[in-house]
This record gives structure tokens, sequence and C-alpha cells, in this order.
């Protein structure tokens, strides 16, 4: 009898790309949580466990949205597929995975700084979000913060296109949106921690080798996205009895 393990190693990939994505998330979603928070009442501001539950609201719902947007890849990555056999277009989103993956380790690296204007892509969709997120200031309730994550998760940037690319390799809606909730989970700490780890990271960010190692795995893991046969993160037959 054989025992089989589905892993799917996308997942532990998405975790370690949003954990590593610290070094753009400081700058782009780190200052939107510190003007946030600075637009709360002072009585909130100074309710150490309110301005907690507030602040992670917000990320909860920035990851839903994380999650919604890797089901909305994958139902769209179905239907251009249908023309298609199942091998090809799974080898081809691998492809295209594998070159998104590479130019984003390029450009963390600082190597590849046009890399950026990937973020176009998403800049109508932004458009029409923004303003429902504008409404939602100030912030007042947990509902509201959540909402606001909601809509700040579809903020245009070149890491979360990323994480779609391999979310969109899974080659299923759940699968996908997992991939991408769990991307969300590895930038939680250091958009949390926004005042707390943000020196350190400041540092991390202006030093070049700590740049280059963490571009340098993301091309690691662009390779694994081409020829998944040598990751050694995926995990099929386990037992055999």
């Amino acid at each position: 009898m054989h025992l089989y393990l589905d892993f799917n190693a996308s997942y532990l990939t998405a975790l370690l790309m949003g954990l590593f994505s610290s070094l753009h998330c400081i700058g782009m979603c780190g200052s939107i949580i510190g003007t946030l928070t600075f637009s709360l009442s002072p009585e909130l501001r100074n309710n150490n466990s309110r301005l907690f539950c507030t602040v992670l609201s917000y990320n909860v719902g920035r990851i839903i949205s994380y999650a919604m947007a890797g089901a909305v890849v994958a139902v769209v990555v179905e239907f251009l597929s249908l023309p298609f056999s199942n091998g090809q277009a799974h080898r081809a989103l691998q492809l295209i995975s594998a070159v998104i993956m590479a130019g984003a380790g390029l450009y963390l690296a600082g190597w590849f700084p046009r890399f950026a204007y990937i973020e176009k892509l998403g800049i109508h969709l932004w458009k029409i979000a923004e303003p429902y997120g504008r409404k939602l200031i100030p912030v007042k309730s947990l509902k509201q913060a959540l909402l606001f994550g909601m809509v700040w998760g579809w903020l245009p940037c070149g890491l979360i296109y990323t994480a779609l690319a391999l979310a969109a390799t899974t080659g299923n809606i759940l699968h996908s949106a997992l991939t991408m909730f769990i991307f969300g989970l590895g930038t939680l700490p250091a958009v949390m921690g926004v005042g707390i780890i943000t020196p350190l990271l400041t540092r991390l960010s202006r030093a070049q080798r700590f740049k280059s190692i963490v571009g340098v795995l993301f091309i690691i893991f662009a390779l694994l996205a081409a020829f998944p046969s040598l990751n050694p993160m995926r995990v099929e037959h386990i037992m055999t009895y």
C-alpha cells in the first residue's frame, strides 16, 4: 500500500517569498500602516490592545484580498488554458512564473530596477478601488479596518504579482488562493512590526550584500519553478508498506 502526502511546494515557497519581500514591504506597506495609525483618534492610538487589533484587522483584510486575487487568477488561467492540453498549459505557466520570479530577484538585488514597471499592470484596478478605501478614513472600528485592508490589498505591487505568478502554476483555485494567503502571512511580521523592527529592516534594506542574497534566493525559486522535479520542498511519496 502506498501512502502519499499531497504537499504543494508553492506553499513554502510563497511563505519564504513573503518573508523576504520585507525589504519592499517596509517601504510601501510600512509607510501605509504608519500613516493609518497616525490618523486614528488619540484614544485608540493610546490603547495598545485596541491599536494592535486595528492594525491586525488592516492586515487580515489585506491578506484576504491576496487570497481572492489568487482565486481570480486561477479562474482566468483555467479559462485561457482551455484551447491547450493540461500539460502544455501548465508547462507554459511554470516558465512564465519562473521569468517573473527571476525578474523580481534581480529587482530586489538592485540589478534590474525596471522590473518596477510591472506594477503599472494594476494601476487601472487601483484607480477603481482606491476611492472606496478613502471613504473608510479615518478608521473608527475593526470592521472599517478590515474593509480598508481589503481595499489596500489591491495596491499595485510587483512582488504581489510575482506571488500571483507562482499561485497560477498550482492548477487549482483552492491551492492558488491558499498560496496567496500564505504569501500574505509571510509579509505579516514586517508590516505588523512597524516601529519595532523597522530600524533593523531599514539597515538590511540598505546593505547590498543582504539585497544580493535575497535576490539570488528569488532566482533560485525561479529555477525551482521552471524545473519542479529539482525542488527539494516537493514531497510526493513518503512511505510504502
